[in-house]
């Protein structure tokens, strides 16, 4: 599965900041990106297997690369709806950038021949100008079908309502049976996609109370933005 998400323009004259940048800004200052381990989650996916998801850190690049380029063909194709072998190098600084642009990458490592390994990966980004996350996700070849796919999702779940989002949103091809399937399980409503007739858009509203935010490192971000909101110092 795929998406690639614009920045939003931030372009403006004085005055109030625009609903926009008043959301991002509330949300950077609530991130302590300086620590990125705080927002870490063990998940357990379909058979009790710990899944561990992280923001990327540069010490990734190399396993990140080779996470990529041991992808079939296929599936890199659906998570980029194009043929490439790797991250072309400015993408893998891309990855590499938390909160650049809005963007955030993470990882999800297991434990496998003893090693900690990236079994999936997801890319998002927050559209503070329209309150909608908009992400993309992959998972190795070897390990789709054990429930890492959607143990991922609820977690990009999660972080949105965090982040203040209103809504989740995502692309695919309409040839990616594995990925809408995922996204029908778990809620999302389908429409054409505005610009190009092979993908197909999924959305669901997200109106889940920081208070029953399920993953822990996130329900306290979402309650530390909700204290530090002006509707809450009124």
């Amino acid at each position: 599965m795929a998406a690639r998400p614009a920045p939003p323009d931030h372009r403006g004259a004085g005055g109030p900041l625009p609903r926009s940048l008043s959301l991002w800004a509330r949300v950077m200052s609530t991130l302590r990106l300086e620590d990125l381990k705080q927002y870490s989650d063990t998940l357990r996916i379909r058979h009790g297997e710990a899944l561990h998801v992280r923001f990327v850190e540069p010490r990734d690049s190399d396993e990140l690369q080779h996470y990529f380029r041991s992808l079939s063909a296929r599936s890199r194709y659906n998570r980029f709806f194009g043929a490439i072998s790797e991250l072309p190098q400015g993408l893998l600084r891309d990855f590499l950038q938390i909160g650049e642009r809005e963007r955030f990458s993470v990882v999800a490592t297991m434990m496998v021949d003893g090693f900690d390994t990236i079994v999936a990966e997801a890319r998002y980004a927050l559209h503070a100008e329209t309150a909608t996350l908009e992400f993309g996700l992959s998972v190795a070849d070897r390990w789709q079908g054990h429930g890492i796919a959607s143990a991922l999702l609820k977690n990009l779940e999660c972080r949105a309502a965090a982040l203040g989002a209103e809504h989740m949103r995502g692309d695919t091809l309409r040839s990616n049976e594995g990925m809408i399937s995922l996204a029908r399980k778990s809620g999302f409503a389908f429409v054409n996609h505005p610009d190009d007739w092979k993908l197909v858009r999924f959305d669901k509203e997200i109106s889940v109370a920081p208070k029953d935010i399920p993953c822990a490192s996130w329900r306290l971000v979402a309650l530390s933005r909700q204290a530090d909101s002006p509707s809450a110092s009124a």
